[in-house]
């Protein structure tokens, strides 16, 4: 019974660690797309320069 227990805990927190992850990429991603359209603005000043 101690195994069970101790394995669906276990099951939970990788749930949990997953759920954050997948948050945390997903708000990196979208500071990146923020920063990327910004860095093509840069890069087309430039040529034109």
């Amino acid at each position: 019974m101690g195994k069970v227990i101790r394995r669906l805990v276990a099951a939970f927190m990788v749930g949990a660690v997953a759920f954050r992850a997948v948050g945390s990429f997903l708000s990196w991603i979208e500071g990146q797309e923020d920063s990327s359209a910004e860095a093509w603005i840069d890069e087309d000043e430039y040529e034109d320069a």
